[in-house]
């Protein structure tokens, strides 16, 4: 059974779109790792099922279409029910998942260029150009991307990391005192 075969049983909608399959094929005959296509098959599989939802073809979607993608991700519920809320967001998937979803779709139109089909890349990228001013020589990608700041406790939580350190053995304190 080929790899590809492997692929559209396990993601159907990928058999239903020639290209896809054809670009994942590429893929693993360059010999990429067997679980990055399946990460990538399994991103590409769910991108194509909101362009068949859409009723958009995806060798012609356009950033619109890519813009309905993303916020189907930023605001789908949590994968555990209702009754988990994530402290960040409140809903939808972490701004790095995003990020890792929309990589198989632009690699995918990166494909459809190089094969003639396509004139521009609707994913597109953030790109720097060395020379300019600052701040003028970036260009965004489609979703920004986002550091996670660091937990900064606040005076009752200090309080009681102090409560609880004052019970541990000296070699705790010291690193908790060094940390």
């Amino acid at each position: 059974m080929s790899g590809t075969t492997i692929l559209t049983e396990k993601w159907p909608v990928l058999g239903r779109h020639e290209q896809a399959a054809t670009w994942l094929t590429i893929w693993r005959d360059l010999g990429r790792a067997p679980r990055t296509i399946d990460a990538y098959a399994r991103g590409l599989a769910e991108y194509l099922l909101v362009c068949e939802r859409e009723a958009v073809d995806p060798v012609t979607a356009s950033r619109a279409h890519i813009a309905v993608y993303v916020r189907e991700l930023t605001s789908r519920p949590h994968r555990r029910g209702p009754n988990v809320i994530p402290i960040d967001s409140g809903a939808g998937l972490a701004n790095a998942t995003i990020q890792q979803r929309l990589v198989p779709v632009r690699l995918f139109y990166d494909f459809l260029m190089e094969e003639g089909l396509r004139e521009s890349n609707p994913v597109g990228r953030g790109r720097y150009t060395p020379g300019r001013r600052a701040g003028a020589g970036y260009e965004r990608g489609l979703v920004p991307r986002l550091t996670k700041l660091p937990w900064i406790p606040g005076e009752q939580q200090w309080l009681r990391i102090l409560e609880v350190a004052r019970r541990e053995r000296v070699r705790n304190r010291v690193m908790l005192s060094l940390a």
